[in-house]
């Protein structure tokens, strides 16, 4: 899945700042990080961290020490760059590396893990166990991973082209559907991923040794100009993703 990475660049970037769907994500992953008291001396490990937008968040939250990790080398790059150039430079104690998130290097122990989306990108059931292994060998007893995952089994009955995706076709192959869309950019751009249902992906997190596994629906940011309450009431019906919360 490298190749459709490194070929978003800084389309992606730029697009994921308005979509509505990352406005969900992100509001439900600081959601999560404020039930748990913060992230003020934590180690962070961020999975796919893209140009590092939620590995800023982390070290500006106070993360003692805050990694981000990505397969592509051009969102790392990105990453890098935006820090560089920042006026107000993001904190020193970042670290970006380029690794595939189901065979990481010794970059740990953490405390806490944050994945927004890699799991959906592994092809089958082996590279899906191997990421969640890969993942708690990286954090400490009692760490946590928080994950944004995708719910299964929208499409075709659920239209989410006004959050900024729209799913194209649904290819049954292997051991998980692979699903084909477009982010809502102009010109649309196209990426894809494979439809994990909860119950697969939990049992690959118990089989990794995680011992607590949780689910809360993606939350949807307080209403304002641009978005009032009533744009919400479709994705709350049938949220994008959902919350995964593991404990080590």
């Amino acid at each position: 899945m490298r190749f459709q990475y490194d070929t978003l660049g800084e389309r992606y970037a730029e697009s994921r700042t308005t979509a509505a769907f990352s406005a969900a994500d992100t509001y439900t992953l600081h959601g999560a990080l404020d039930a748990l008291g913060g992230v003020r001396g934590l180690d962070a490990l961020d999975l796919a961290c893209g140009y590092g937008y939620n590995t800023r968040l982390l070290a500006r939250g106070g993360a003692r020490r805050t990694v981000g990790v990505d397969a592509s080398e051009e969102m790392i790059r990105l990453a890098r760059e935006h820090d560089a150039e920042q006026d107000r430079p993001a904190p020193g104690n970042i670290e970006y590396h380029v690794a595939d998130a189901a065979g990481l290097p010794d970059l740990g122990p953490f405390d806490l893990a944050t994945a927004v989306y890699p799991f959906n990108h592994t092809p089958d059931r082996a590279s899906l166990h191997a990421m969640f292994r890969s993942v708690r060998s990286s954090l400490r007893a009692g760490g946590r991973l928080l994950a944004i995952v995708p719910n299964a089994g929208a499409f075709p009955r659920v239209d989410w082209s006004p959050y900024g995706v729209r799913i194209l076709d649904r290819i049954p192959t292997g051991d998980a559907p692979l699903l084909k869309a477009h982010f809502l950019v102009d010109p649309p751009l196209p990426f894809e991923f494979h439809e994990w249902a909860h119950a697969e992906l939990a049992e690959a997190a118990v089989e990794a040794g995680f011992s607590t596994i949780g689910w809360q629906p993606n939350r949807t940011p307080p209403a304002d100009h641009v978005r009032d309450d009533a744009y919400w009431t479709a994705y709350r019906a049938w949220p994008i993703s959902s919350l995964m919360t593991c404990v080590a």
